[in-house]
């Protein structure tokens, strides 16, 4: 009879610690799904307010800038994502709100980690927009981000300038996705330092292949290997 309530008591114990394991998995689930879905539908607050009024400026987004995450906002969101190459859920998780530039408060992330970020991104632009162009050419192309990201007209970080709708043909066609060698990764880091031998240029444009007569009426600033530079 001792050993049966011996063995009985330690399935009881066997019993509680399982069921504390499966309440700390459930738990951590949850709070790994909470850091996924930053904002979501039903979420309300100054982080929806932040998504609104920029895919609103976007022209994305048509509704209220009212901080409710309704359909209208889950559907900017997804039209944003199918845009710009993310996955489409209609979540503003971390790579969403990434491409958006903006930086959730429940981001943890260091300053070096956000600049490693920042050179990865724009060397995958640099990559998909400018390879096989002189190196000076490819930092020039960075440079027209920097730029970009200073000028009021424009979003106000790297990764909100790069996926700004129609911004890029590199993010159009997907090009944005292929791994950039060392030579772009090199000539992001060295825009991203303040080179700018585009002269303060906001825009850029291939002579032989573009069609847009708007561009071709902005002031040039200079010319490297295929790309003109203007303002």
């Amino acid at each position: 009879m001792k050993k049966i309530k011996e063995n009985k008591g330690k399935i009881g114990i066997a019993c509680i610690m399982i069921v504390f394991m499966l309440a700390m998995i459930a738990y951590i689930f949850l709070r790994n799904n909470e850091v996924e879905a930053l904002s979501k539908y039903g979420s309300r607050g100054d982080e929806v307010i932040q998504i609104q009024t920029k895919l609103k400026r976007w022209g994305y987004y048509n509704g209220n800038i009212d901080g409710i995450y309704g359909s209208q906002t889950q559907e900017a969101v997804r039209y944003f994502q199918r845009k710009n190459g993310l996955t489409v859920d209609g979540i503003a998780g971390p790579a969403t709100l990434a491409a958006m530039g903006i930086t959730s408060s429940s981001s943890s992330s260091s300053s070096s980690s956000s600049n490693t970020s920042n050179v990865n991104l724009l060397a995958r632009l640099i990559y998909g927009e400018a390879r096989g162009e002189p190196y000076t050419g490819q930092v020039a192309v960075g440079a027209v981000v920097m730029n970009r990201v200073k000028n009021s007209s424009f979003p106000n970080s790297i990764s909100g300038v790069i996926y700004q709708s129609g911004a890029f043909d590199a993010v159009k066609d997907g090009q944005i996705n292929l791994t950039p060698d060392s030579t772009a990764k090199k000539a992001a880091q060295d825009a991203i330092n303040g080179w700018d031998p585009s002269y303060g240029a906001i825009y850029y444009f291939n002579p032989s292949t573009a069609t847009n007569k708007w561009i071709w009426s902005r002031p040039m600033t200079v010319t490297i290997g295929r790309h003109r530079f203007c303002k």
